[in-house]
């Protein structure tokens, strides 16, 4: 028998034998008692049952440990009382737990903490209908980049999740794209953090000896404990976790200074509501040194490459004024655009063609199957006891076909996981049940069972971590109402928030009341009248539009939409409405406009067939960079590159270009290569 099997099986007969024994329990008890210990001698129970008390108390089950009096030598006692065990009962209305129901549907394949989710509705809607059940017909779609990794990403997922619970140091090898090597970590973890389609860990590095940030993606191998110690590191006093998801992309790192950004009056507006919150905004004054009318935006910065990216990405609307080190090479920069985007732009020697070649970086996929994190095995096996025990009660056959889609496992999995259940014990040889396989159904004993496993148990950290991100993840997008008050009430639960311990969700930055509307005009079929800011071509238009699907992407929320003015599908971002407002006319869905609307996935997903491509040079010092996100089409021989840049407008292109502040040039197609000239102001 492998050896987590038998921890499984040791653990769950402990939790069994302690709740079924009304009186606290001596170590002398549960050696002699407990499935698995009896065998070992003194010194290997100690150290086993130690290991076991402290992997528990991880998982949220804690024991209680009675000490015996001074001047006694009688050995601890120990005992689970029912709160430490039972998930505090929690009353989600129906429109709640419909909610939720909707998001692990949208979320099933697309998001890592998927598996865990799905055992977490199934704990918080414990003696309800079944929650996986098939959601309800909606008028809304909403559609996730999918996220990579696979089954790697997840494994270093739930390994780091367990290490921040536990407070155990970690090691692993990492890829430092700024020095192109990759070399040895030693790291405290504190925090998860979920942006932008990646998930980066918040971490205190032994080598540099303070708080860096890592992204999950470049961790290469497996993530190890450097110790055997229960914990390695005390609680950080003076980190705080939050601050690293409400960070902008330039504040992500050590902060190395204050910037000031003059911003015109006509996005003044999007940069107080999307951006207030990683800076300040007040109005300009002659004193400032600038022409027309706008703000001073005075933000920290950690990159001042990213921030120059986020300026010049504004086009003439943005100036960076200080400091002047910084203003000097965004005024280089933009020099640099203008300059490679004019005239024929030379090319070392191609070496190689990797795409060709086929070990060009690989075209998006769905992401299912590969990129889910498994769960606990502890959580499954507890939630599948649940399941045998209700249909022992009821005295029916469990059909194999529901166990295996409620807790999306393979039928060889279900037989491993019976066969562990089957030999869990309270003690003395009474089993806690027994299951069959029996053609398509489940057969239980109904008199071998005990009642310990026939409520729900309290939910595993990962499993409320992944509640609340799900509900963060979706924010207000979602048109049921109840994610919000769902929330509170699990907080209100666990008597904690999760995203302060592990993974949190960075906020996004559209309107609420923008939102609401939106969901609103989708499910009451309503025409949308936007006013609308292109900010490709920097300036607000009116536009009237049938509204369909929201989707998230990278970026933000878009609209999937048919515009009524261009007689086509569009997609517009949420976050650069300013208003939008429902009309009282009413539309029939058209046909093929939800199809079309699929083909243009390229604003979420960065790589689709029917969008038009741009070949892109790449400079040496940004190659790698663009490596993990573009197919890379040639290798040139001073180690820049050529990608290919998926875009479905020349203004989108234009952007991303100048976002790449003069590393990226377009070599074609030759009239967005002037384009981008043009909106650097070349002649």
């Amino acid at each position: 028998m492998a050896k987590d099997t038998e921890k499984l099986i040791r653990q769950l007969s402990l939790i069994s034998f302690l709740m079924a024994n009304r009186r606290p329990v001596s170590a002398l008890e549960i050696k002699r008692e407990v499935e698995g210990y009896s065998s070992m001698n003194d010194d290997a129970f100690a150290r086993r049952f130690y290991a076991d008390r402290a992997e528990l108390e991880s998982l949220g089950i804690s024991l209680q440990v009675e000490k015996p009096a001074e001047g006694f030598f009688e050995a601890e006692l120990y005992a689970l009382p029912p709160e430490n065990y039972y998930l505090r009962p929690i009353e989600f209305t129906d429109g709640e737990l419909a909610a939720l129901r909707t998001a692990l549907g949208l979320l099933d394949g697309e998001f890592a903490y998927a598996e865990p989710l799905r055992l977490a509705l199934q704990q918080v809607s414990w003696g309800r209908p079944s929650p996986l059940e098939e959601v309800d017909a909606t008028s809304i779609e909403v559609k996730l980049a999918p996220p990579g990794g696979g089954r790697e990403m997840s494994q270093r997922l739930a390994k780091i999740e367990t290490a921040i619970s536990r407070r155990k140091t970690i090691e692993f090898s990492y890829y430092s794209l700024q020095r192109d090597e990759v070399s040895d970590r030693k790291v405290d973890p504190y925090h998860l953090v979920f942006r932008n389609g990646q998930f980066y860990l918040i971490a205190h590095s032994h080598e540099r000896d303070e708080v860096r940030v890592f992204r999950l993606s470049r961790i290469r191998g497996k993530v190890s404990y450097a110790t055997k110690a229960e914990h390695d590191f005390p609680p950080p006093e003076d980190f705080d976790r939050r601050d690293y998801a409400s960070r902008a992309d330039w504040q992500m790192g050590e902060i190395e200074g204050t910037a000031k950004v003059f911003v015109r009056e006509r996005i003044a507006w999007l940069v107080e509501r999307d951006f207030a919150g990683y800076g300040t905004l007040r109005k300009a004054t002659k004193k400032d040194g600038v022409s027309g009318r706008g703000a001073i935006y005075e933000t920290d910065y950690a990159s001042g490459r990213q921030l120059i990216s986020w300026v010049l990405g504004w086009r003439d609307n943005a100036t960076l004024l200080e400091p002047e080190d910084l203003a000097r090479e965004a005024a280089k920069r933009l020099e640099l655009l203008r300059e490679r985007h004019s005239g024929k732009f030379r090319l070392a020697k191609t070496v190689s063609r990797p795409a060709a070649d086929g070990n060009g970086r690989p075209r998006s996929t769905n992401g299912r199957s590969e990129s889910v994190i498994r769960p606990e095995r502890f959580a499954r096996l507890v939630t599948l006891a649940g399941f045998l025990i209700g249909a022992a009660r009821e005295d029916a056959r469990l059909p194999v076909a529901t166990v295996l889609d409620e807790l999306n496992v393979s039928r060889q999995e279900l037989r491993e996981d019976i066969d562990v259940l089957n030999v869990v014990n309270f003690g003395g040889g009474t089993y806690v049940l027994y299951a069959e396989i029996t053609g398509e159904v489940i057969e239980v004993d109904p008199d071998t069972y005990g009642e310990n496993f026939a409520r729900p148990a309290r939910l595993l950290p990962l499993e409320a971590k992944a509640l609340v991100a799900a509900i963060d993840l979706f924010g207000d997008h979602l048109p049921q109402a109840g994610l919000s008050t769902a929330r509170q009430k699990i907080v209100a639960a666990l008597g904690h928030d999760p995203s302060q311990e592990g993974l949190e969700i960075a906020p996004g930055r559209d309107d609420s009341k923008v939102v609401r509307t939106v969901n609103d005009a989708i499910e009451r079929r309503r025409v949308l009248e936007l006013h609308y800011y292109k900010e490709n071509e920097d300036e607000f238009v009116k536009r009237e539009v049938e509204p369909y699907q929201l989707v998230s992407g990278p970026e933000g929320w878009y609209l999937g939409c048919y515009d009524l003015g261009r007689e086509d599908t569009r997609h517009f971002r949420l976050d650069r409405m300013k208003e939008a407002r429902l009309t009282r006319r009413a539309f029939e869905p058209r046909e093929g406009v939800e199809g079309r609307l699929d083909e243009q996935e390229w604003l979420v997903r960065g790589e689709v067939g029917s969008a038009g491509v741009a070949r892109v040079w790449v400079s040496p010092e940004r190659a790698r960079w663009l490596r993990e996100e573009r197919t890379v089409v040639e290798e040139l021989a001073d180690h820049a590159v050529v990608v290919e840049l998926p875009y479905g407008s020349a203004d989108w292109l234009v952007r991303e270009i100048l976002k790449g502040v003069g590393d990226l040039v377009v070599l074609a197609p030759e009239e967005a290569r002037e384009s981008v000239h043009d909106a650097v102001g070349g002649g």
